[in-house]
């Protein structure tokens, strides 16, 4: 096996992403402190077109260069949007007709692998803070949550690599890449 080359990627242009259809998912990001974990969520959003970030909270804005040193310019391209408190931002998007779900570990929320995509909805996901997850109150008012089960002696996940399994699932569920 060769390792293909950049120019062999088909990789589209800014303008052609702009213009391109999007995943019809929007990832709130709640309260992140690591401007790595920004640009990471940035970059795996432009790997799938997601609708767009919306950053909350104490989550750092771009332009800065710890966020662009991980999201390699896909902070550029996603659009995105800052908002100071997340319960508002929820509450706005279910206003617009979104559902959105806590990504977190709560009673009666539903594993991953079982979450259903329905065709013609618009859906947000809410990632939280790396040491105190998703708020409390931005729970409460989420339509559910969404759990990624775990089977080890840890009890998270790095916030980025999160958004990476939540992000593809809602990919594959919704049509987006065939399996």
């Amino acid at each position: 096996m060769k390792k293909k080359l950049v120019t062999e990627m088909g990789r589209i242009c800014r303008e052609e992403f702009a213009a391109s259809d999007k995943l019809p998912l929007t990832v709130v990001v709640d309260n992140v402190r690591s401007l790595h974990n920004v640009g990471s969520i940035f970059r795996t959003s432009d790997a799938f077109r997601v609708e767009r970030v919306l950053l909350c909270g104490i989550t750092a804005t771009p332009p800065h260069a710890e966020i662009h040193k991980t999201a390699l310019g896909a902070e550029d391209v996603v659009e995105w949007s800052y908002m100071n408190d997340t319960v508002e931002a929820v509450r706005e998007l279910q206003s617009a007709g979104y559902e959105v779900y806590a990504i977190e570990q709560v009673e009666e929320s539903i594993a991953l692998q079982d979450f259903i995509v329905e065709s013609g909805k618009k859906y947000a996901v809410v990632l939280g803070n790396e040491v105190k997850g998703v708020q409390q109150q931005v729970v409460d008012i989420c339509n559910g949550s969404i759990e990624i089960p775990q089977f080890g002696t840890k009890h998270s996940l790095n916030v980025s690599v999160t958004a990476g399994m939540v992000i593809w699932e809602f990919a594959c569920k919704s049509g987006w890449v065939k399996r």
